[in-house]
């Protein structure tokens, strides 16, 4: 990941270190594994330890760092782009590290916690209809930037190149070589998500590259009320990120928001505590450990629990 951008406001280099703090996550093994399946070793991304809390730093600090090379914030423009939480957090931080005005639109269903620390950082937020779902506020940034190209630059993580990219440049190779440390061979199975299409592109891409069989599972949530974080698709009308590539991917595992949040439970009787998103990966991944067909998985922990207690998921059960 960059270490060095320049500061739009002073021409200075980022001398914080925070962009030079993204990645080289922790990989950890689940042994809750050993319940669905014997013989079978699952392995998780911890992507709460990235600076801003979750998976979306990895792309965000690269989209950025690739825009102020391009000059893209010249004449005090904005940085725009639509969020459901966590590439906003992203987007707000690192833009407040550097001096570069941001606007989210976020989609009204994202938590509290999320919409605090996008606002604690400076950024504009645009809150959409949480009915209208994702594609709303998706299309919303997509007005805001045709109408007013002198005040924006369109970020577009579902079509910039550079999402997906961050991800086969980082992540896959971290993930190929911690498990190669711990198990002398590249995993055999896959798990994630659609969000941006980002992470199960590039992570995907270069897990094909080291091992040509290895599976490529992609999570399904419910439509509604959904996994905030997760894409639903297959209907017509739905929005097909463009940086997407679907020929990676082999199976797609349904999962439903209460299947993830009873995950997420488990998962912190363990001592991990993530969100809905990383809840439904594990529940995904279990499911294809009971198959007993592969003996190597790897997932994403995308980011930490506290970010959903507004929700509700983690109240005490009397």
């Amino acid at each position: 990941m960059t270490e060095e951008v320049l500061s739009v406001t002073t021409g200075s280099v980022d001398r914080s270190g925070l962009l030079g703090a993204v990645g080289h996550t922790p990989l950890i093994e689940l042994d809750l594994v050993a319940e669905a399946a014997a013989g079978v070793r699952l392995f998780a991304k911890l992507e709460s330890s990235n600076p801003g809390g979750s998976l979306k730093d990895r792309p965000v600090a690269r989209m950025i760092s690739q825009a102020v090379t391009a000059g893209r914030f010249a004449a005090g423009r904005r940085l725009l782009d639509s969020s459901s939480g966590n590439a906003g957090i992203a987007y707000a931080m690192i833009g407040a590290a550097l001096g570069i005005p941001v606007t989210i639109v976020v989609p009204g269903n994202a938590s509290q916690e999320r919409l605090e620390r996008i606002s604690a950082y400076g950024a504009e937020l645009i809150i959409t209809d949480p009915m209208e779902g994702y594609d709303f506020a998706l299309e919303e940034a997509r007005r805001l930037a045709h109408e007013y190209p002198e005040r924006y630059w369109y970020c577009d993580q579902y079509s910039n190149e550079d999402n997906w990219r961050a991800h086969f440049e980082s992540t896959g190779p971290e993930i190929v070589q911690q498990i190669r440390a711990l198990t002398g061979e590249v995993p055999d199975a896959f798990v994630a998500g659609v969000g941006t299409g980002g992470s199960i592109t590039g992570i995907g891409r270069r897990l094909r590259e080291a091992r040509p069989q290895t599976r490529i599972v992609s999570v399904l949530p419910d439509r509604f009320p959904g996994i905030e974080g997760l894409k639903p698709l297959g209907q017509p009308g739905d929005i097909v990120p463009a940086i997407l590539d679907e020929s990676l991917i082999d199976e797609r595992v349904p999962v439903s928001i209460e299947q993830a949040v009873a995950m997420c439970r488990r998962l912190a009787k363990c001592g991990i505590f993530v969100g809905p998103s990383s809840g439904a990966y594990v529940h995904a991944a279990l499911e294809l450990a009971a198959t007993g067909q592969y003996r190597t998985i790897v997932t994403l922990l995308c980011d930490i629990g506290e970010r959903y207690s507004s929700t509700g998921m983690w109240r005490r059960e009397n």
